[in-house]
Parts: C-alpha cells; sequence; structure tokens
C-alpha cells in the first residue's frame, strides 16, 4: 500500500493511490438482502451525496476534535488527536494535539492544495492529500470531507442493508488530486445518512473500508461521530476516528493561508 515514507518530525506521510473497481454485485458477506438495479441519473446521484455531505459536517465554518486509535496486531494500539477547523467543505486545518512531541504540526488545505508545517522547518511542505497521515487514515480522511466536490457520482443501484433501503453509488475522483480515484459509497434512503464506503486497487482489490457509526446530534442534527477504517489486505490493522466538541465557528479567510499558520495556537 505504500508506496513513498517520509518521516520528520513524528510525521509519517505515506504516498498512497488507490482505486477502486466495482463489483458488479454484492460482495461475499456483505450484509444484504434484496438488491435491484437503480433508475436515477448522474443529478440524482448528485443530489444525494450532497445530502450524506451535510449529515457528516456542517457547510459553515465548525471546530472538531478528532481521536485517531489505531490498532495493529504486531505493534498494539496507537492514540492521536486532532482539532479540525474548517470552512465550506473547501478549507480546512488541521492541528495535533497528541502526542505532545508532535504538537505544533499543522495541516492546512486550501481547496486541493495540502501543505504541512513543522515548528523547525522554515517552509511548508506540499502533500498529497492520498498520503498516509496516521494508520489507516490518509491526509484527505481528516482535513477534507467534500464528496460532492471531489468526485462524479453514478447511482450504481438500491440495496437492502438490514431493514434499511441504501443508495449505492460508485464515486470517480474529478481529478488525480482527490484523496481515493474511485469510491463504492452506501447512503441510507430515508436520511441520507453514510453507511458505508469501500476502496478498490486497480487489480480490483479490496483494500480499504469505512463504516459510520454511533450516530449523535451535533450542531443541529444526527452525525456519525464514529469512524471505522480497515485494511482489507493486513488482517487485524485498523484505525478508529472518534468526533468530539464540535461548534460553529466564525473563521475568517486568512486563517486558511500559510502566513498564518505559526500563529494558531
Amino acid at each position: 500500500m505504500e508506496i513513498m515514507t517520509i518521516r520528520h518530525c513524528g510525521v509519517n506521510c505515506a504516498l498512497v493511490v488507490l482505486t477502486a473497481a466495482m463489483l458488479a454485485g454484492a460482495a461475499p458477506g456483505r450484509a444484504a438482502e434484496a438488491i435491484q438495479p437503480a433508475s436515477g441519473d448522474d443529478a440524482e446521484a448528485r443530489m444525494i451525496v450532497e445530502k450524506a455531505d451535510q449529515v457528516r459536517f456542517p457547510a459553515d465554518g465548525f471546530q472538531v476534535d478528532v481521536t485517531i486509535t489505531t490498532i495493529d496486531s504486531d505493534q498494539g494500539a496507537d492514540v492521536r488527536k486532532y482539532r479540525v477547523l474548517s470552512k465550506g467543505n473547501t478549507n480546512s486545518v488541521v492541528m495535533v494535539t497528541e502526542p505532545a512531541s508532535e504538537r505544533g504540526q499543522i495541516l492546512l488545505m486550501k481547496g486541493r492544495d495540502l501543505w504541512v508545517f513543522m515548528p523547525d522547518v522554515s517552509q511548508p511542505i506540499r502533500l498529497a492529500l492520498s498520503q498516509r497521515l496516521t494508520g489507516q487514515v490518509a491526509n484527505g480522511d481528516l482535513a477534507r470531507a467534500n464528496f460532492a466536490g471531489d468526485y462524479n457520482p453514478r447511482l450504481l443501484r438500491t440495496e437492502k442493508v438490514g431493514n434499511d433501503e441504501h443508495y449505492v453509488l460508485e464515486l470517480t475522483g474529478a481529478d488525480r488530486g482527490v484523496t481515493y480515484q474511485r469510491v463504492v459509497y452506501w447512503v441510507r434512503e430515508k436520511d441520507y445518512w453514510p453507511h458505508k464506503a469501500e476502496f478498490y486497487s486497480l487489480s480490483n482489490r479490496l483494500l480499504k473500508t469505512c463504516r459510520y457509526e454511533n450516530f449523535k446530534t451535533m450542531e443541529g442534527r444526527k452525525r456519525p461521530t464514529r469512524l471505522v477504517m480497515e485494511d482489507a489486505l493486513r488482517g487485524g490493522e485498523q484505525s478508529v476516528l472518534e468526533y468530539a466538541g464540535m461548534k460553529l465557528r466564525d473563521l475568517p479567510d486568512k486563517i486558511f493561508t500559510k502566513d498564518y499558520l505559526k500563529k494558531l495556537e
């Protein structure tokens, strides 16, 4: 999965290009019942993805604290904490709050451009959204949550998972700069809650899955507060993202600039 690794001041970024190959039907072991073809067009698919984005995060400026716990069968558990400031799903700042040895490291995203600032380096370093942040989590998983803006969606079918009908969509990257090139995405029909995402390799192998769990009310609506990302190639490794302390904030544009990074606390 890793092509290039950069280690500096506790930052471990591996360039990952994940491309999905669609499965024609339900994969073995999938908790699904009846599957029926979808009749929607691309406009309907985009509406579904946009509504699911609104469930995941507010469209206005907000702050949220994220704890990422990575469990590796070989190395045990690793816990890292971040504070995310986001505005309009296109600009965000990710600050490391734990471990203390890495405090002061900051990711800045503007559009699909991403930089990391480190206290002992004079200039920010350009990164890719697809580079690994920690465990199974890519930079873009934390810094950017704009599926509607990053992907061209297509509604494949509807599928019953448990007692609920879900849309099953194919998301194809709008360009090479997105976090993943293709995603298979399950969204619940009745309320547009995201349920699951799958990421595939060029050779049609399942690389990583993401489950959206533990929906709680944050800033006026139910949102997933727990994401479980699992490595499908290396059994026993998963990263759990837990979101807490979300609050709306009036974030001026000047925060999302490279010159302002040193001023953030």
